[in-house]
């Protein structure tokens, strides 16, 4: 075996003292997996290892990778991303991949946190009420994507208009307007959802501009894009990163 010294000690920091079957089934694999994701790739930028690890689960959702998700909820743990914070990436999740493909990684959310002592639920993190969650979903789009956003909630056709409401008191409103994960962190990981599942890169050269608005600039998307391909392949990775260059001409 050939794996680097680099890859084996980050490799045990995310999973202390375990040894993977497929070292025995698959070693070759192993070898090239193991020394691109966690050499190659780990070692190709600055972005710090909390921030990659939120994307790297954000991403798991995205693709449905239920179980490298149960895996890696662990080692996001192991390099500084709290409880409370996973919970947010998988609760904001059901706005932009539907309480389908959602729920089985809420379900190994709760079991990880249980298997390891974390008492269930965990604190509340909502800050809106049913009265006032589409002004404070307003004010959350107003906030991450400029004044233009002030009106959303009662834009477009009157048989569609609900849609763009919902976008305002639901998806903006009940979500973003959390505790637990700021702004620019949801942003990203919204990013991270839509770059990762595939098929709405309408939404995802959107959701880009909005990133680069409230401070995850082009650079930061380039680094975030970089260490989810292990996760979510070339094919997605090169759309999201066409989106972004998009969103950034657009922002010109």
């Amino acid at each position: 075996m050939a794996i680097s010294e680099f890859a084996k000690n980050y490799h045990e920091k995310m999973f202390p003292g375990y040894v993977s079957g497929f070292l025995r089934t698959d070693p070759e694999f192993i070898e090239l997996f193991d020394n691109f994701a966690f050499d190659e790739v780990v070692n190709q930028d600055n972005l710090d290892d909390r921030t990659r690890f939120m994307a790297i689960l954000a991403s798991l959702i995205g693709c449905q990778g239920i179980d490298e998700f149960r895996a890696m909820i662990p080692a996001a743990m192991n390099f500084g991303v709290m409880p409370v914070e996973i919970k947010e990436i998988v609760y904001q999740a059901a706005a932009y991949l539907g309480i389908g493909r959602v729920f089985p990684f809420l379900k190994i959310t709760n079991e990880v946190f249980e298997a390891k002592g974390i008492e269930l639920p965990l604190e509340p993190q909502s800050t809106t009420t049913i009265e006032n969650r589409r002004e404070a979903g307003t004010q959350a789009q107003v906030d991450i994507m400029g004044e233009s956003m002030r009106d959303f909630w009662k834009s477009g056709p009157e048989e569609s208009r609900h849609i763009n409401y919902w976008l305002t008191d639901n998806c903006f409103g009940d979500y973003y307007t959390r505790k637990g994960l700021d702004y620019k962190q949801r942003e990203m990981i919204t990013f991270c959802f839509l770059s990762a599942q595939g098929g709405c890169e309408p939404q995802l050269t959107s959701h880009a501009a909005a990133n680069m608005q409230i401070g995850n600039d082009k650079e930061f998307l380039i680094k975030v894009i970089s260490q989810c391909i292990p996760f979510i392949g070339y094919p997605r990775s090169l759309n999201a990163l066409r989106c972004v260059n998009q969103a950034a001409e657009n922002l010109q």
